[in-house]
C-alpha cells in the first residue's frame, strides 16, 4: 500500500488552520483555493472538483475538535483503497505544522496522487500566507 505523507508548515495559528480544515464544505475557499474550484456537500460527504477537472467524492469518516485531526476516505472504480487523515499540530502561538497523510491502493496511482498533494501543499501555503513584519 502506497503512503503518501506531508508535513506542512503553515505561518498560521492552529486555530485557524484547524478552522479551516474543519469546515468540510469549505474546502475550496478556505483551505486549497485554486486547487479546488468547487466543494458541494452530500450527506457525510463532499464532491471535490479540482482545476484539473476531475471530481472525487470524499467522505468524511471523523472530525476530532479535541485532537484537531480529520479522516476522510475516496471510494470509487480506479481507487481499491483510500484513506487520509489531516491533523494540525500547534507550533508556538503562530505557526502550526499541518500533517497529511494518505493511504492508498493500487500502488501505481501514487505518483499521480503525490504530484496533485504538492499542488495542494502550494495552494494552501497561499491561503495562509505569512504575516508581514
Amino acid at each position: 500500500m502506497a503512503s503518501i505523507h506531508n508535513d506542512i508548515p503553515l505561518p498560521a495559528s492552529a486555530h485557524d488552520v484547524w478552522d479551516a480544515v474543519r469546515d468540510f464544505g469549505a474546502l475550496h475557499q478556505r483551505l486549497v483555493p485554486g486547487f479546488v474550484t468547487a466543494c458541494t456537500l452530500d450527506g457525510d460527504a463532499r464532491i471535490v472538483t479540482f482545476a484539473n477537472g476531475s471530481v472525487a467524492r470524499e467522505v468524511l469518516v471523523d472530525c476530532d475538535d479535541a485532537r484537531q485531526r480529520l479522516v476522510y476516505a475516496i471510494n470509487n472504480e480506479r481507487l481499491k483503497h483510500y484513506s487520509a487523515s489531516v491533523q494540525v499540530i500547534a507550533d508556538g502561538e503562530r505557526r502550526s505544522r499541518l500533517v497529511w497523510i494518505i493511504d492508498m491502493l493500487p500502488n501505481e496511482l501514487a505518483p499521480y496522487v503525490q504530484g496533485q498533494t504538492k499542488d495542494a501543499v502550494i495552494a494552501m501555503q497561499k491561503a495562509f500566507p505569512a504575516a508581514a513584519a
